[in-house]
């Protein structure tokens, strides 16, 4: 019984080992993204285009532009000449439940050295109402140590997000939305670990007010007349989720965000 379960764990190395080297030849870096709805590749659902669209994740939008010459400008920290995004996320999650689903450990599990992991919480962790989900500002912490330190662990290399912005509150024409402590925690983490982040909040707050809020409200997030999609037949107001064109914008941030984590690496 011990010599064929040796045999079958010194097989799943071999196979894991083999993969490796596989990805390391044909120059495949993977870019796995921890995250929640506001990232998640929502077309998964099998009721995507009955119940859900067009809601769009940024996660969904950020592979074409990893590719090509847009690689150049990363380089220092995505070394393959091809980029996989292995969207993780999911709705609803917050660092503690996206660890308790063992979502967490499938990412754990899969990297290798050299991959990305882009890591942004905070929409649910502060819902302080939604016990289910609910994750106190030092558990936030914690959950992101963890995050860091077994990605470090595997070889691969963590970037920090700040949550992005909620379409709301405007003041004078400027969007002013925060998250808080959760906020704050982002950057006291990257800095306690030495870990890269991207300021998604202040980069999407700035991006929304120059654009203005009709045209935001209206063309980015999820507030949609009445009729125009069989999905939302009486319309909707979301402020918190983007349509596809919302998404693409978010995902340019995020990508001028890893040019200038390159340009100081």
């Amino acid at each position: 019984m011990h010599l064929t379960a040796l045999r079958t764990g010194i097989l799943l190395l071999l196979i894991l080992a083999a993969s490796a080297w596989s990805d390391s030849q044909t120059g495949i870096t993977h870019v796995y993204i921890a995250s929640d709805s506001t990232a998640a590749d929502h077309t998964l659902n099998d009721d995507y285009w009955e119940n859900r669209h067009p809601v769009t994740g940024w996660a969904q939008k950020l592979e074409p532009l990893l590719s090509g010459d847009n690689l150049e400008a990363v380089a220092p920290i995505i070394s393959g000449d091809t980029v996989q995004v292995i969207n993780r996320a999911r709705g609803g999650r917050s660092t503690r439940t996206f660890f308790e689903e063992g979502r967490w450990r499938r990412i754990y599990r899969d990297l290798k050295p050299g991959d990305l992991v882009l890591i942004q919480f905070g929409h649910n962790d502060a819902a302080v109402e939604k016990t289910e989900r609910y994750v106190t500002p030092e558990g936030y912490r914690e959950y992101l140590r963890l995050f860091i330190a077994q990605t470090r662990e595997r070889g691969a290399y963590p970037v920090l997000l700040t949550p992005v912005t909620r379409n709301y509150p405007w003041e004078d024409g400027t969007l002013v939305n925060e998250h808080g402590e959760y906020t704050i925690a982002v950057k006291e983490i990257a800095l306690e670990t030495g870990t890269p982040w991207i300021d998604l909040l202040a980069r999407s707050k700035a991006f929304f007010t120059q654009r203005g809020q009709e045209y935001t409200s209206a063309n980015y997030f999820m507030n949609l007349p009445a009729g125009k999609f069989p999905a939302y037949p009486d319309g909707q107001d979301d402020n918190t989720h983007f349509q596809p064109e919302g998404a693409a914008e978010v995902a340019k941030l995020v990508y001028q965000g890893l040019i200038d984590i390159a340009q100081t690496h």
